[in-house]
Parts: C-alpha cells; sequence; structure tokens
C-alpha cells in the first residue's frame, strides 16, 4: 500500500476505485466496504483506494468536543496495509476544505484529481459544505462526470450493526471482549517504554510503562487486563495496568505492563500491546504485601484467560 499525504501528491495516471471516510477502528462494518472497493478495483483494472482525513473533521469543526480515537494514525495505516489497499491518501481537513461544495469536492477532488471511476460508499453517506450532498447526488454527478457509484445498501450494512461509538463505549466501559469482537482484533495501544519509579520491580512484578503521544487516543477504563505484543517477531503475553497506582498514592494517570516470561531492556522501544480481556477493577490495597498477593492472582487469571484464548 501507497501512502500520499494529501490529494495533491497523488499520481494521477491512477484512475481510482474509491471510498471516503474516517474509518476510526476499521471495523467489521468497514472491512465490508473495503472488501468490496478491493474487489471492484481488481475487477474493473483500477487501483484500490481509500481517502481519509487528518486531524478528524470533528477535531477541526467542533472544538470544543473530545472526541478520542480508536486509532492513531499510524495504527490505521497499519491496519489498511494489511487489507491489501493500494492506496491510502491521507489529506489535512481543515475548515477551508470543509467549505468547500458538493461540485467543488467531487469535480476538483474526486475526479480532477483522484482519477475516480468508481466510487463505493454507504448508503447514508453525506458530503461538501454543510452535509449538503447525499447518494442520489452523488450518482447524479456520476452520470455527468463518467464514473459509477456503487452503494453499499442500509441492509448489508445494518447486517453488522457496529459503530464506532459503540466501540468507544464498550471500551469505555470495559468491555473489551464486545470492542474486540466488532473491531476483528484486539484493540491496541501503540506507544514508547519509559522509565517509572521502579515500584513494580521491587514487587517482582517489572513493568514496562508506556507513553502514548497522541491524547486523542481512547485510553479503555482504568483496571487490569489480559495482553499481548510481539517483541523481535515473537508473541509475548502478559497483564496490563491502567490507572492511578492507588495503593502508593499515584497522582498522574499511567499504562503499565507486566510482561510474563519475558527477560530483556525494552526502554525507548516501541511497542503495540494488543487487548485481550478485563480481569478486575483498579483498586487500593491496604497494604504493599497485599497488592502483591493481588497481582499473584492476576497472573494467574491472565494465563487461564489466554488458555481460553488460545
Amino acid at each position: 500500500m501507497i501512502t500520499v499525504q494529501s490529494i495533491d501528491k497523488y499520481d494521477k495516471e491512477h484512475p481510482t476505485a474509491i471510498t471516503i471516510g474516517t474509518f476510526d477502528g476499521v471495523h467489521i462494518g468497514h472491512r465490508k466496504i473495503l472488501g468490496k472497493l478491493i474487489e471492484n478495483a481488481k475487477t474493473h483494472n483500477l487501483k484500490s483506494a481509500v481517502l481519509t482525513f487528518f486531524p478528524h473533521p470533528r477535531m477541526v469543526l467542533q472544538k470544543d468536543t473530545d472526541i478520542k480515537l480508536l486509532n492513531t494514525i499510524e495504527e490505521k495505516k497499519t491496519i489498511l496495509d494489511s487489507l491489501g489497499l493500494d492506496y491510502l491518501i491521507i489529506h489535512p481537513f481543515t475548515k477551508e476544505f470543509s467549505r468547500l461544495t458538493a461540485t467543488e469536492f467531487v469535480r476538483d477532488i474526486l475526479v480532477n484529481s483522484l482519477q475516480a471511476k468508481k466510487i463505493i460508499i454507504g448508503y447514508d453517506h453525506r458530503f461538501g459544505r454543510n452535509r449538503e450532498a447525499n447518494i442520489n447526488d452523488l450518482i447524479a454527478f456520476g452520470n455527468a462526470l463518467d464514473f459509477e457509484v456503487d452503494e453499499i445498501p442500509a441492509q448489508e450494512v445494518n447486517e453488522v450493526s457496529v459503530s464506532s461509538t459503540k466501540i468507544r463505549k464498550a471500551l469505555e466501559a470495559g468491555n473489551i471482549e464486545v470492542a474486540n469482537s466488532y473491531l476483528g482484533y484486539p484493540y491496541m495501544l501503540t506507544g514508547v517504554v519509559q522509565k517509572g519509579k521502579g515500584l513494580g520491580r521491587t514487587l517482582d512484578f517489572p513493568t514496562a510503562n508506556l507513553f502514548i503521544k497522541e491524547s486523542y487516543k481512547l485510553i479503555p477504563k482504568n483496571g487490569v487486563y489480559v495482553v499481548q505484543t510481539k517483541i523481535d517477531d515473537v508473541m509475548v503475553y502478559g497483564m496490563m495496568n491502567i490507572g492511578y497506582n492507588p495503593t502508593v498514592s499515584g497522582k498522574e494517570k499511567s499504562i503499565e505492563v507486566h510482561l510474563f516470561d519475558f527477560k530483556g531492556n525494552l526502554y525507548d522501544r516501541q511497542l503495540q500491546i494488543g487487548i485481550l480481556a478485563f480481569i478486575r477493577e483498579e483498586h487500593k490495597f491496604e497494604s504493599i504485601a497485599a497488592l502483591r498477593d493481588q497481582l499473584e492472582k492476576d497472573k494467574e487469571t491472565s494465563r487461564t484467560l489466554l488458555k481460553d484464548h488460545a
């Protein structure tokens, strides 16, 4: 997959089958559209392309919103690449861009810049200034500008009753299994390992402290989770705590990962943590010894859940 960092950098020599959207989470509903896109592109000898935007339009148009996203832009790239797309076009979303009329967007962007010959879109997609145009308008544009529109009907989309909003709510409630079933993959957190206070090591539970630089990334509910990560192409399992470490009067939220059967230095390395299951809420224990006993129980619970997962 070739990633293009704005519409005007796309190579116009390649006619496209294209779809448009934020695709936050690239969940199983999105994949229905993307699968159809890739299949259509191959059938009609076109390049399959996704046009997406960053920042998320709501971040630009609703300044007071505190929307949290399921994917960082790098995570989204990785997932889309795994599906077999030809092009990912990430266009900077600005207020000026949002003011394009439907005609300007279709004629100047989709047809002239991206060489769209086939546009695959959900039945409820709206576009143009103030979301002024709908699927019927797009079909009319297609007749005038020589491209086909392939609509994903309501029935087909609704067969997979899933949305990014439902996934966000599940993660905020700690319902990891529900979120993962909608996503089609374990929810991921990607960050760099930084030095922490070293408390885990004193408890014989050394942890990797994960720093996520993207403030817009949704962090699931505080608590303890079963996780996996690949280190040097080997899958390693463990448990993760999200929260404030109340037993030792922690003041700042942290993400700490304890990996089973792993020894090595992870400082300054980037890890992508896949979250498999929620174990328990974060608690304040009466002593460090009580905390350590609970961590042993968490480890046992994690290993049991991992057997089921395997």
